[in-house]
């Protein structure tokens, strides 16, 4: 009976609403791929992979129909991918290390960040309430990391920033959009993410950095279980990106923008799974506060 009600209650759900609960779901379980993989590629490895698929992808559209477009800001548009890699290449260390749902949490600060970035380069205006949402936000984001005195663990600061350089990513987009193809921007991305590996590979042989281990390592041909993760975190990010574009295709984008947490809820199923612990009391508090916070900036924008 339940199950019935269950199905009935999906079935009348919003098509918006549905697809980018799917999307949240596939970006849970391509974050446990991630977690399975790191215990035998790099995580920088992992980035090169998941890039690739990018890059094959947009380089097939590019082929069949060329890009049109103005240009002009090319400094901009490698900001755009650098931003983007490294943000990637601290989430996927940090899903390596921590709690899934940890990882997944920290990235979803990236609306709040946004919305200070348009506010200070792109002058768009913040209501009362949009400045009320970031500061619960960080307020968030303090009961997460509990840091000691004043000092954050190297996980919480890679946490922050996969936020924040997701944030300057996706800001910069709302300026290139008037002067470049979307696939474009995407390429920056996917190509960056791609080149990016391959130099630090070569580093990595010549210099040894502790404090940059997360940026760091050696390439190793993946063995036969690894390879189905691989391939698993190219097909489930690319699922999972075009059913949030259709999602936003159906639905205001402010209830998108809400339903979008769901993916901190299926990460921690995930992660309980894959043997995480469960988030204690703070952490929950906090996980709580940057869900309602990104709700409260969705809502305003």
């Amino acid at each position: 009976m339940c199950i019935l009600s269950f199905m009935k209650w999906i079935k009348e759900l919003n098509s918006g609403v549905k697809y980018m609960l799917l999307a949240s779901f596939l970006f849970a379980i391509m974050g446990a791929f991630v977690k399975l993989a790191s215990e035998s590629i790099s995580s920088l490895e992992i980035v090169f992979f998941r890039n690739i698929f990018g890059v094959v992808l947009i380089g097939y559209t590019l082929y069949k129909t060329p890009m049109k477009h103005k240009g002009g800001k090319p400094l901009l548009l490698f900001f755009r991918g650098l931003m983007g890699f490294l943000a990637l290449l601290a989430y996927f260390y940090n899903i390596a290390n921590i709690p899934l749902g940890d990882a997944v949490t920290f990235s979803k600060t990236a609306p709040i960040f946004t919305a200070i970035f348009a506010w200070a380069f792109l002058k768009e205006k913040l209501s009362l309430s949009a400045w009320i949402a970031v500061f619960i936000g960080f307020g968030g984001i303090l009961l997460i990391t509990q840091p000691s005195g004043i000092a954050f663990t190297k996980y919480d600061l890679l946490g922050i920033f996969s936020g924040v350089g997701a944030a300057l990513a996706y800001t910069s987009v709302r300026e290139l959009r008037n002067y470049y193809d979307t696939r474009a921007i995407v390429l920056s991305f996917t190509f960056v993410g791609t080149i990016g590996p391959i130099i630090l590979f070569i580093l990595s042989k010549y210099f040894y950095l502790p404090e940059l281990d997360f940026m760091m390592g050696e390439f190793i041909v993946p063995d036969k279980i690894t390879w189905i993760y691989v391939v698993g975190i190219g097909v489930l990010g690319t699922l999972s990106q075009y059913y949030m574009t259709k999602a936003y295709g159906e639905t205001k984008a402010g209830i998108v923008g809400a339903v979008s947490y769901t993916n901190i809820v299926f990460a921690i199923l995930v992660g309980t799974l894959l043997g995480d612990s469960l988030p204690g009391f703070m952490t929950t508090c906090g996980i709580v506060l940057i869900v309602s916070a990104g709700i409260m900036v969705a809502k305003a924008k």
